[in-house]
């Protein structure tokens, strides 16, 4: 009966935060390239917040796009809603698949259930996570693996963290790669790179950028401590900027009162999404030496936008920069020394630059949506 025909897949679009951060670049990118295909090999319905509702119907012609109820917008109320409101759209649009992209579905949802679980950290690094968020996506995480019909995820890695951990069943996990948009994140030219250094106030000052959460796993501390030992005794030392949301790392200002006077350190918050390929792009190093993640997004895009990228080879990372990006610890002495022996190389820098651009044109949200409807048509039979 069904066999031959697209199936009819809700995708719960409600957890998208307005900051367009991870999750967010994982929604829009993986519907976008849907957009593509929609209504030929899937028949797709997006619930959204209402700030969503014009972008998607715009990004959608061929799906129906739906307000969530405005209350949704406050996450107590929409993981409320998403047990009791969410499980009744999908039996009233005739969902024959439910998509719950960010760690939660409900419990009862009525037709099979697809979760993306996009790390295990929370069991791998769990000092780096308060407890209640801790306790939160633990719980989530178990419940998902155990009601869902099939489990997405962004790297072998986390399958087989999850496999390792929590002895998740491996034919029902999906591994589907993140994709970048070629188009947002490109290779700047230096009218972008000026136009970036003007907004931050930095002239023609080089610096090393960073563009993530504040959050503990992301080590921006070390960060911090490694490149004030690597640049600190330079008669020309570029500046570091660590730009995107605060996060809640209290460590950070203590690595912060400690830089010596004369270097110079900004903490933009967040950028216009317009300005990140400058950013990163006009950067002399795009440095991000997490303790792991459950993929690596941030890296991709610095790769795209041609930044010789300095990271860790922490869970998905070698997975994501594979042989393009140059690899450190997570200790502030050894990223000092291995940040600058980077700095002291520009034709490894060029190259790596090179190389990112390449790798990351392998990524692409066309194949992560092939993946993703391959596992709706699985858990749809």
């Amino acid at each position: 009966m069904t066999a031959g025909r697209p199936p009819r897949v809700l995708i719960d679009a409600t957890s998208v935060p307005a900051d367009r951060g991870g999750v967010g670049r994982y929604v829009d990118g993986l519907l976008g390239a849907l957009g593509t295909v929609c209504g030929e090999t899937v028949d797709l319905v997006v619930v959204s917040l209402r700030t969503d509702l014009e972008r998607y119907t715009r990004m959608l012609p061929g799906a129906e796009v739906i307000p969530a109820p405005a209350a949704v917008a406050h996450r107590p109320a929409r993981l409320a809603w998403e047990q009791t409101g969410l499980p009744l759209l999908a039996q009233q649009v005739g969902a024959e698949v439910l998509h719950s992209p960010f760690y939660t579905c409900p419990l009862r949802a009525g037709c099979p259930v697809t979760v993306t679980v996009h790390d295990a950290t929370f069991f791998t690094e769990p000092e780096h996570y308060d407890k209640s968020r801790r306790t939160f996506f633990r719980s989530a995480i178990k419940t998902s693996l155990r009601r869902a019909s099939r489990v997405i995820v962004p790297s072998k890695a986390t399958r087989d963290e999850l496999i390792r951990l929590l002895d998740a069943d491996p034919t029902r996990i999906d591994v589907a790669y993140h994709g970048v948009d070629q188009d947002a994140f490109h290779a700047p030219g230096e009218e972008e790179k000026a136009r970036v250094r003007a907004r931050l106030g930095l002239g023609g000052s080089s610096y090393v950028a960073f563009l993530g959460a504040k959050e503990p796993r992301k080590n921006v501390p070390n960060l911090i401590r490694g490149w004030a030992r690597a640049v600190g005794d330079r008669e020309n030392p570029p500046a570091l900027v660590v730009a995107g949301g605060q996060g809640h790392d209290d460590d950070i200002d203590r690595a912060v009162a400690e830089v010596p006077s004369h270097l110079r350190l900004l903490r933009p918050g967040y950028l216009r999404y317009a300005d990140l390929p400058g950013f990163l792009g006009g950067a002399l190093v795009a440095a991000y030496p997490s303790y792991g993640e459950g993929f690596g997004l941030p890296i991709l895009e610095a790769m795209a936008c041609a930044a010789p990228v300095l990271t860790t080879p922490r869970l998905s990372l070698p997975e994501v920069g594979g042989d393009a990006v140059a690899y450190t610890s997570e200790d502030p002495d050894q990223i000092a020394t291995d940040l600058a022996a980077l700095l002291d190389d520009e034709q490894r820098r060029s190259s790596l630059a090179k190389a990112g651009v390449d790798r990351a044109k392998e990524f692409t949200w066309a194949s992560s949506a092939e993946v993703h409807i391959a596992a709706w048509s699985r858990a749809r039979s």
